[in-house]
């Protein structure tokens, strides 16, 4: 009997990419993958999301992937003035990365592999996020009550810094959360059709 739908695996341990790929009412496993998130030091910062995406990927060989099986990768990274701000190491180093965003406007870039067991698809998605000047109190309130330190450039957008903080976006809002999920969805309707 054919297989008349993919099997999706968002390799993926994050909660957020997990909430938004929900949201395209599609099924899928989570199946978090163990990669290294090192890259070259002489990478272009606007390559790297991509880059260790593509490594997430590895961990699933797409030799070894079943026919109809689709992977799912993805990394996101923040940066400003082009350097990456990783994910803070505690509260002071989350205080110190939220001082240098107050009153600017930085990138945040997701790189998303898709897999099949005959091709694999790469892209980035790039959204700007401009903050306003941020007062101490502020910044102490939102790390002490929402400890953002599983969050690249500690923060969540969806959050209550982001409430009171980010005064515009250009690009996608769901791309800071961690997947552009309308660029997912028009990739995958292209190896099969998700609406009939």
């Amino acid at each position: 009997m054919a297989v008349t739908h993919p099997h999706i695996i968002l390799a993926s341990q994050s909660p957020r990419r997990k909430m938004l790929l929900q949201g395209l009412g599609i099924d899928f496993e989570v199946k978090p993958s163990p990669a290294d998130e090192t890259y070259p030091a002489d990478l272009n910062y606007e390559e790297v999301a991509e880059y260790i995406a593509k490594q997430k990927a590895r961990h699933f060989p797409k030799d070894e992937l079943p026919e109809h099986f689709i992977l799912i990768t993805a990394d996101t990274v923040v940066c400003l003035d082009n350097e990456i701000l990783g994910k803070p190491k505690d509260a002071a180093d989350a205080i110190a990365i939220l001082r240098k965003l107050s009153g600017r406007k930085h990138e945040v870039i997701t790189g998303v592999v898709i897999t099949t067991a005959t091709a694999q698809n790469s892209f980035s998605d790039k959204t700007d996020v401009y903050f306003k000047d941020l007062t101490e109190a502020e910044i102490a309130y939102y790390v002490e009550n929402y400890r953002p330190f599983d969050k690249a450039g500690a923060y969540g957008i969806q959050e209550w810094i982001g409430y009171i903080g980010i005064t515009r976006i250009d690009g996608s809002f769901f791309n800071v959360m961690g997947l552009p999920v309308q660029r997912v969805y028009e990739e995958l309707e292209k190896i099969f059709p998700l609406v009939n």
